[in-house]
């Protein structure tokens, strides 16, 4: 059986690491596709005016237990400290058994906007009088979806005040299965546009899916032991800490960046629409009007703190990137999911990891301490370290706390180095 635990993985050279990852996996077919990566005649193919490729670091978070499986996280991220941050927030969770999920499955919305209207009240009940047509005309147009247990499977309607007048908005909701959604929702809301019309009596303009995806929500919930995660104190210190972002928004803002910090890494791994992701996270963190964190952390009777997440997760397994980047198609084969629904409740996992990590830093020893270590690495690069002088310059800026271009070149010509 596979572990996520990997003693020392952080110590190991490159080629090594990927060595572990596909003898834990058993997938030798993950190494090629890795080492290939993304060609520049499939780039030319997936978006316009290609001129080259922009890589970005892939990295692998250790130690998760999700739903009692061992999971191995690859995450795609220039960010220091946010890999190692969710390995340790993992560890810390495996006392209490590792993170457990739920979700309401893969259903989006795609938004008919109809304007021009002489009873906007009437038009509303007119199309919800005629529900079941207006879906039929929706699921006509994606045969395959709905053989595949998908499609449209219902309706909600809203008349909306606006500076341009009043207005019915249908929403069409659709079981997308394993897809993100977004051409099969936008296909089928221009297919049922002109019957809102006909109902309305009004002209229809918008017609496209909405990525507030409150209707696909993942959830994941931890329980960080006391005595795992540094005492009493600590467990008071990070509930004490996460009170603030439930109320204010400045605080939620950087909570739920730090949330954003692991679930953006692993949906870009895997060839996902991070922006949508990110568009939805943070429009549901504002649905009571005000801004507020996305996670909610409590102390329960034996005195271990108890975190939760909730977060819209619009994610797919087949289209786009996920099925023509050979590293995205990686790093689903690493994490072993099957299907899009089980990638979003793994996903809403590394948000909660990265959100725990990040507390118990800021409650504890402040977040610089580790972040810097790592920071301090990028800017002996910079200077021109190479090899194991990268290392000992990093060490050597972190423990005189003065991590800065200038020093890395000092360090870099006294250590005989290049100048």
């Amino acid at each position: 059986m596979m572990s996520s635990r990997l003693p020392g993985f952080y110590k190991l050279p490159p080629d090594e690491r990927l060595g572990k990852i596909v003898e834990a996996c058993g997938d030798a077919e993950i190494k090629e596709m890795i080492k290939s990566g993304l060609s520049l005649d499939q780039a030319d193919k997936m978006v316009e005016n290609v001129i080259g490729l922009f890589q970005v670091p892939l990295g692998v978070a250790t130690n998760f237990i999700i739903d009692g499986r061992e999971v191995l996280v690859p995450m795609a991220t220039e960010e220091p400290s946010v890999i190692a941050a969710a390995s340790n927030g993992a560890r810390m969770a495996r006392d209490g058994g590792g993170f457990f999920t739920s979700s309401t499955g893969p259903v989006m919305r795609a938004q008919i906007q109809a304007v021009d209207l002489k009873d906007p009240y009437g038009a509303r009940c007119r199309i919800l009088e005629h529900s079941s047509e207006i879906t039929k005309i929706a699921n006509e147009v994606d045969p395959m979806l709905v053989r595949l247990g998908g499609g449209a499977v219902g309706l909600e309607v809203h008349v909306i005040d606006s500076r341009a007048g009043p207005m019915v908005v249908t929403h069409l909701l659709v079981d997308c299965r394993d897809a993100m959604g977004a051409n099969a929702v936008n296909t089928m809301a221009e297919a049922v546009a002109p019957e809102i019309e006909r109902l309305t009596g009004g002209k229809v303009h918008l017609r496209i899916i909405s990525n507030l995806a409150d209707t696909r929500l993942a959830r994941a919930r931890a329980v960080f032991k006391a005595d795992a995660i540094g005492g009493a104190e600590v467990v008071s210190a990070i509930f004490k800490t996460a009170a603030l972002a439930e109320v204010d928004p400045y605080r939620a803002a950087t909570h739920n960046k730090g949330i954003m910090n692991g679930v953006t890494a692993l949906v870009l791994a895997t060839g996902n629409d991070t922006r949508a992701v990110e568009a939805g996270a943070h429009a549901y963190a504002a649905r009571s009007g005000r801004y507020a964190s996305l996670s909610r952390y409590e102390i329960d009777e034996n005195g271990d703190l108890v975190g939760t997440i909730e977060l819209p997760m619009a994610v797919g397994l087949v289209g786009g990137a996920t099925r023509v980047h050979p590293v995205a198609r990686a790093a689903v084969r690493m994490l072993g999911v099957r299907s899009a629904d089980e990638l979003s409740r793994v996903i809403a996992a590394v948000g909660l990891a990265q959100n725990f990590a990040a507390l118990r830093a800021l409650a504890t020893e402040g977040i610089q301490r580790g972040h810097m270590s790592l920071h301090a690495r990028n800017v002996a690069l910079q200077a021109g370290a190479r090899g194991e002088m990268v290392e000992i310059i990093a060490e050597r800026m972190a423990s005189e706390r003065r991590i800065n271009l200038e020093r890395a070149s000092e360090l870099l010509r006294e250590l005989g180095g290049s100048s």
